[in-house]
């Protein structure tokens, strides 16, 4: 069969898996979803209801970073697994620390007395990141690279001027080529809402 990807566009999880599998030219069934509203063959799929969600033959994969390593086991042609073990920490303190400022600082609302923590937090990420990076993390596009950006896009996206001001002009740089490039306009093409009924959506 064709694998099956429940995704959500704008979704930074989703959206590291859809960039992996476009790097791997894996074909798959692409189902795009409202998170408001989700499907009962979706619910059944996923364990967490939640994005990314991968069916295979062999089973289903439920997280992002294990969808990306999926694809690129399967075909890697621009040596994207190619990584120094210390991506592994990046993509860790990515998801842990970074991933809880950046809901803190976007959703700052729901406990505005914890913000600026949060901006703290966030700032002091980004500027690590920042004095690491050339043009990518490891000197070509890679995995890490491909599974922090999404999430660093949608930092930068909560205040434009505010971002564009800070002196990362490495991370700046970087994600600019990140949101130019071919790959990232394949990933976040625009979907209708997949419908039970519907003939499959194949992609890339």
């Amino acid at each position: 069969m064709t694998p099956i990807l429940y995704s959500f566009r704008r979704c930074p999880y989703a959206m590291r898996a859809r960039l992996a599998l476009i790097a791997a030219d894996q074909r798959v069934h692409l189902r795009e979803i409202a998170l408001r509203d989700k499907p009962a063959a979706f619910l059944a799929a996923s364990p967490k209801a939640t994005v990314p969600v991968l069916v295979t033959d062999q089973g289903v994969i439920a997280e992002s970073l294990q969808i990306m390593q999926w694809a690129l086991a399967q075909n890697d042609p621009e040596g994207w697994l190619q990584m120094p073990p210390e991506a592994a920490a990046w993509i860790a303190r990515c998801d842990g620390s970074f991933k809880a400022a950046l809901d803190g600082v976007k959703y700052a609302s729901r406990a505005p007395e914890a913000l600026p923590a949060h901006r703290a937090s966030a700032i002091a990420f980004l500027t690590d990141l920042n004095a690491s990076l050339g043009l990518w993390l490891y000197g070509k596009p890679s995995l890490a690279d491909a599974a922090l950006l999404p999430f660093v896009r949608q930092y930068a996206m909560i205040d434009p001027d505010w971002f564009a001001a800070q002196n990362w002009p490495r991370l700046q740089e970087w994600l600019a080529r990140f949101l130019a490039s071919e790959a990232f306009a394949r990933a976040m093409q625009k979907q209708p809402l997949w419908q039970p009924d519907a003939a499959p959506l194949a992609v890339p």
